[in-house]
């Protein structure tokens, strides 16, 4: 939420070879956004369902699925529903400071693609993160492309 998620995986999906993106979002673009047992499942099942089909297609490679996975449970429960033989898991959480993350949000703000309230729930998820198994990418002072080449070293 803010941290940069979907630039950086633009960019990321640029830079690997044969590689797709699933953004976790796209699977919750509805109208009126609704949260509740039954759509949490069926986007569950969704990315599920997406992130198999690509781990099953011959000529992809790498993957970059990108979503706010700010406790562990979200992405085990996602990898619960995968088949994973062969393949190689990076998991990386994109951790700007809080000053940047507000930039980011008011930034979207003023674009019309957040409200204010989104600033003060993105700040209160950042400490969530420790308890994530995940590589922590200080983003700080990275631009898109500079993150997204810097996950794309990271052994795959």
């Amino acid at each position: 939420m803010g941290a940069g998620k979907t630039a950086v995986s633009e960019q990321l999906v640029k830079q690997l070879p044969q590689a797709v993106m699933l953004d976790g979002d796209w699977c919750w673009a509805m109208d009126p956004f609704v949260v509740n047992d039954a759509t949490k499942a069926m986007v569950m099942d969704n990315i599920q369902h997406l992130l198999n089909a690509f781990i099953q297609a011959p000529d992809l490679v790498n993957i970059v699925f990108c979503w706010v996975m700010d406790e562990q449970a979200i992405i085990d429960d996602v990898l619960a529903g995968l088949t994973m033989q062969g393949v190689r898991l990076v998991n990386v959480s994109l951790m700007p400071s809080a000053e940047k993350l507000t930039q980011n949000i008011t930034a979207d703000i003023r674009a019309g693609i957040r409200t204010a309230d989104a600033i003060p729930q993105a700040i209160a998820r950042l400490p969530k993160f420790a308890a994530v198994n995940s590589i922590k990418l200080d983003t700080t002072d990275l631009v898109p492309a500079q993150a997204a080449a810097m996950i794309s070293k990271l052994p795959h």
